[in-house]
This record gives C-alpha cells, sequence and structure tokens, in this order.
C-alpha cells in the first residue's frame, strides 16, 4: 500500500493551534488552523493505480469521525483530485473536523474519439457511470477497512462531487445499504452533496434507498438537464441520446420519499455553477452536513438565486418565477 504524508500550509501560526477550541463547534466552525494529508493506494484498476487524498485535522486523533468523500469533475476524461480548488475544499472541512478524501478514479473517456459528449454512445455513458460508481465504493470500502487508524464513522460517510464527479456521486448514493462485513451491519451513505449532477434512472430512489441530499444546479445547465432532458440536450437520432434527471426532478422524487433535502438553484445559470459551491456556498455545505446529516435535520429546504442572466433557449420550464 503506497502512503505519503505531509502538512498542508495554511496562513494562520501553528503556535495558535487549539486557543479558545471550547468555544468552537466542532463540525461546524474551524477547531483548527492546520491540516495533515496522507495519500494512500484504494485499488489497481486495469493497469492503473487508484489513489486517494485523506486530509485529517492535524494533531489530533478524534474517533468516529464523519467522512466527506470527494469526486472531481471533468467529464470523465480530465481532472485531477489534488487540484488547487480541491485542496482547499478538503482542507477547510478538515479545519471543521472532518476527514475528507479527494480520489482518483478511472477516466473511461479520456482519450476516445466519441468522447461523453452527443458522439458517444448512451451504453457506453452508463458503462462510465458504472465504473466510477464501481471506484468509489472501493474507496469507500478502503476507508471503512482503515477506519480505526482514520477515526472515521461508517455510519458518517457522505459523497460530494462536481459535473461529472457529481453524476458519479449520485448514481453510488441512491442504494439500498451494502454489506461490507462490519459487525454494525450493512452501510447507507450518510448523505450526498450534488454539485451539477444527474441520473439515468429515478426508479433507484426509494425509502430505502433514498439518503438526505444537497443539490446545486443552474436552470440553463446546457450539459447537464436540471429537471428532465437529454444529457448535453442531444437529439434523439444521435448515438449519445440518453435521458438524465437532475437536480429538480430528484428533489420531487425525494419529497414524494420524506427524506430530507436541500435543492439550491442558481437562475438561467449553466454548468459552469459546477465548481461553484465549493467556495461561494462553502457554508452551506457545512450547514447541510451539521444540520441535515450529524444532527438528522428532517427540513425538505428550497433556495433559489436570482442572477441577471437571460433566459436559455433550450429550457422547456421556468423554474424561477415567483
Amino acid at each position: 500500500m503506497k502512503h505519503f504524508s505531509f502538512f498542508f500550509k495554511v496562513t494562520l501560526p501553528i503556535l495558535f493551534f487549539s486557543l479558545n477550541i471550547s468555544a468552537q463547534e466542532r463540525y461546524k466552525d474551524e477547531i483548527t488552523d492546520s491540516v495533515r494529508v496522507e495519500t494512500y493506494t484504494y485499488a489497481f484498476k486495469d493497469g492503473q493505480s487508484l489513489d486517494l487524498d485523506a486530509y485529517f485535522p492535524a494533531f489530533e486523533n478524534q474517533a468516529n469521525r464523519p467522512l466527506i468523500i470527494y469526486v472531481h469533475g471533468g467529464g470523465f476524461s480530465g481532472g485531477k483530485r489534488d487540484e488547487k480548488g480541491t485542496q482547499e475544499f478538503c482542507s477547510k472541512l478538515a479545519r471543521r473536523g472532518y476527514v475528507a478524501a479527494s480520489i482518483t478514479y478511472r477516466l473511461t473517456r479520456k482519450g476516445t474519439e466519441t468522447g461523453f459528449g452527443c458522439d458517444c454512445p448512451a451504453v457506453d455513458k452508463l458503462n462510465t457511470f458504472n465504473k466510477a460508481v464501481e471506484d468509489i465504493q472501493d474507496a469507500t470500502f478502503f476507508m471503512i477497512q482503515q477506519r480505526d487508524k482514520m477515526g472515521i464513522d461508517p455510519q458518517k460517510i457522505i459523497l460530494s462531487g462536481s459535473s461529472a464527479g457529481a453524476e458519479a456521486v449520485l448514481n453510488a448514493a441512491y442504494q439500498p445499504p451494502y454489506c461490507y462485513g462490519l459487525d454494525s451491519g450493512p452501510v447507507s451513505y450518510a448523505g450526498v452533496i450534488s454539485m451539477a449532477g444527474a441520473i439515468p434512472d429515478t426508479s433507484r430512489i426509494f425509502k430505502e434507498s433514498a439518503v438526505p441530499s444537497l443539490l446545486f444546479h443552474g436552470t440553463c445547465d446546457n450539459l447537464v438537464p436540471y429537471a428532465s432532458a437529454s444529457h448535453h440536450y442531444c437529439k434523439e437520432n444521435q448515438p449519445g441520446y440518453l435521458i438524465l434527471h437532475g437536480a429538480n426532478t430528484i428533489a420531487a422524487k425525494l419529497r414524494e420519499t420524506e427524506t430530507p433535502f436541500w435543492l439550491y438553484t442558481y437562475c438561467n445559470s449553466a454548468h459552469e455553477i459546477a465548481g461553484k459551491p465549493m467556495t461561494a456556498n462553502f457554508n452551506e455545505i457545512v450547514d447541510f452536513c451539521y444540520s441535515f446529516i450529524l444532527n438528522n435535520g428532517t427540513e425538505q429546504r428550497v433556495t433559489v438565486i436570482k442572477t441577471d442572466n437571460k433566459p436559455c433557449n433550450y429550457q422547456t420550464y421556468n423554474f424561477c418565477t415567483e
């Protein structure tokens, strides 16, 4: 098992670590200004080493901490687990007491002639989703096997992802409990955070598979539909025609199953918002994890952000009317 460790540099001097910690709320406020990062290989597949970076609050050995797994975007053909924005996102989570893990996964569309758009056959898109889900499950299993060393609670694992990563985590999250051989029994993900993601089949969301969900999406997303439409808005006669169901449709399904959710809509915004929540909505992400998951909130919340953008041409409905 490959393993590296290093400290992430932060702006505040280490001298002030843990001052006034008693006045701070773990998992809600910053409890430290120092973060430890360790790199592990969690699987070998298709001749590739699949690694993850695990972020911890430095100088503490708290047990049973929530784990947030982050999956990067890039159309299943690009992106890296250790990009600057990802490092900053995971470090901010670790400074609040969480363990965060950013994973490498198989980029099955990398170097292909058809990419992941309208020339990519629908069956290949579905296979791409499935392989990404397998990698997420393997990374989860690795972290659970290492749970004592990592100091994590297997029943408090939250998935998060942007763009292609959001598609991957949504497909992974809405499944019945999975048996990892734990004495405590099968494990369901505790929640999911999707930043411009969608799924191909809403029937997978039912009472036993639904989990608390934070769903960021723009109503004019030109690649991944906000409600239900074809992926990339491909036409029916194109190989890549595949109906996907985005945040609005998922929220409706969660409402039916009486599952807590937070639908966060950016009016008339396109796919560029996929990475925005990691910075602009970080407080909402922490609020969701703390209130909806760690404190078992039952709310079904809807937030609509107005923009100056003009309505898009391909939007079937105006989801932002008063």
